[in-house]
C-alpha cells in the first residue's frame, strides 16, 4: 500500500470539507481529528463516536473515490503505529487503580493526562514550530485572544510570553470586545487565538475580522478543522480528551510551554535581560511573600 495514502486522503478531506453536506462535514472532521480511532474502530463504533449514521460514512467513502468504506479506512489502519496502541499502566498508576473506587478515578485521569500530553507533542512538526516562532518574532504587533476556559491558557501564555515577545498583547482589554481591540491591526500583525470545543463565537468572529484586515492567524485548538471557512497561516492542535465533563487542558498547556521555549530561545539575550528586569521589578515592589525571621 502507498505509505502516503493516509496523508493524501486527510488532505483531500480538508480541501473538500466545504462542499460536503452537514453530516458529511461532521464525519470528515472526526476522521481528521481522530485518525487512529478511525483506523481501529468498526464502522458502527465510528458512527457512534462521530454522531453520524453508518450510511453517512459509506457515502463519504464513495465521495472520496473509494470502492467501499473498508477501502477508505484501510490507509488509516495501515498507518497505525505502536504509539496508537493501548499501553499498559505504569506501576504507580496500576497500584492506585487496584486500591479503591477513587483509585480507579485517579488512575484513569492520570493515564489520560499522560496520553494527551504525549499525543499533543508528538504530532507537532519541528519546521512548523520554527516558522511560527519567526512569524511571531518578526510581527509588528501580536494579539492574543481567548474566552472562558481557554482564557486561562491565553493569560498564562501572555504573562510569560511577553518577556520574550514584548509586542504580545492580550485582548480584549478594559471589557471591550476582541474586535474593538483589533480595529487598528494591519498587515504585518499576527493574531493568536485559543479556542476548544464548543468553539467560542466571539473568538471565531475575531479571527474572521482579523483575516479581512490582512492579519496573519495562529490558531491553537483541539481540531484541524474548526471553521472550514477560516484560513489560518498555522494551526497547532492539542488533544483535550477527558475522563470527566470538561476538556482536559494538559496537552494544550504542554504545547504552549513548547511554543514559549522556542520564543525564549529565539529571543536570545534580549529575552533574558527582559526576564531579569521583570524579576528585579517584582523584588523591588515586594511582590513575593518572605517568611519573617524569628527573634
Amino acid at each position: 500500500m502507498d505509505p502516503t495514502l493516509k496523508t493524501k486522503t486527510t488532505e483531500a478531506l480538508k480541501e473538500g470539507i466545504l462542499a460536503f453536506s452537514p453530516q458529511m462535514k461532521t464525519a470528515a472532521k472526526y476522521v481528521i481529528d481522530y485518525p487512529s480511532d478511525f483506523g481501529l474502530d468498526s464502522i458502527r463504533e465510528t458512527a457512534r463516536k462521530a454522531q453520524v449514521s453508518t450510511y453517512t460514512l459509506v457515502n463519504m467513502a464513495k465521495n472520496m473515490g473509494f470502492e467501499s468504506y473498508e477501502a477508505f479506512r484501510q490507509p488509516y489502519r495501515h498507518a497505525l503505529v505502536a504509539s496508537a496502541a493501548v499501553r499498559a499502566d505504569p506501576d504507580w498508576i496500576a497500584l492506585h487503580r487496584d486500591s479503591s473506587e477513587f483509585g480507579k478515578i485517579y488512575a484513569d485521569a492520570a493515564k489520560n493526562t499522560l496520553s494527551i500530553v504525549t499525543h499533543s507533542l508528538e504530532r507537532q512538526q519541528l519546521k512548523e514550530l520554527e516558522d511560527i516562532t519567526e512569524m511571531l518574532i518578526s510581527a509588528n504587533a501580536v494579539y492574543l485572544t481567548a474566552v472562558r476556559s481557554s482564557y486561562a491558557a491565553a493569560y498564562y501564555l501572555h504573562y510569560v510570553g511577553r518577556m520574550a515577545l514584548p509586542t504580545l498583547q492580550l485582548i480584549p482589554r478594559h471589557r471591550n470586545s476582541a474586535i474593538d481591540d483589533l480595529n487598528d491591526a494591519k498587515e504585518g500583525d499576527v493574531l493568536i487565538a485559543i479556542t476548544v470545543t464548543p468553539y467560542s463565537r466571539e473568538t471565531i468572529e475575531a479571527c474572521a475580522f482579523a483575516k479581512k484586515k490582512g492579519v496573519k492567524l495562529l490558531l491553537i485548538t483541539d481540531s484541524e478543522v474548526v471553521s472550514p471557512e477560516l484560513q489560518t497561516e498555522h494551526t497547532l492542535v492539542a488533544s483535550t480528551l477527558t475522563t470527566h465533563n470538561f476538556g482536559c487542558f494538559s496537552g494544550m498547556m504542554a504545547l504552549i510551554e513548547l511554543l514559549m521555549a522556542f520564543l525564549m530561545k529565539r529571543g536570545g539575550l534580549a529575552s533574558r535581560e527582559r526576564i531579569k528586569s521583570y524579576e528585579k521589578l517584582r523584588i523591588e515592589n515586594n511582590a513575593y511573600w518572605v517568611a519573617q525571621k524569628k527573634h
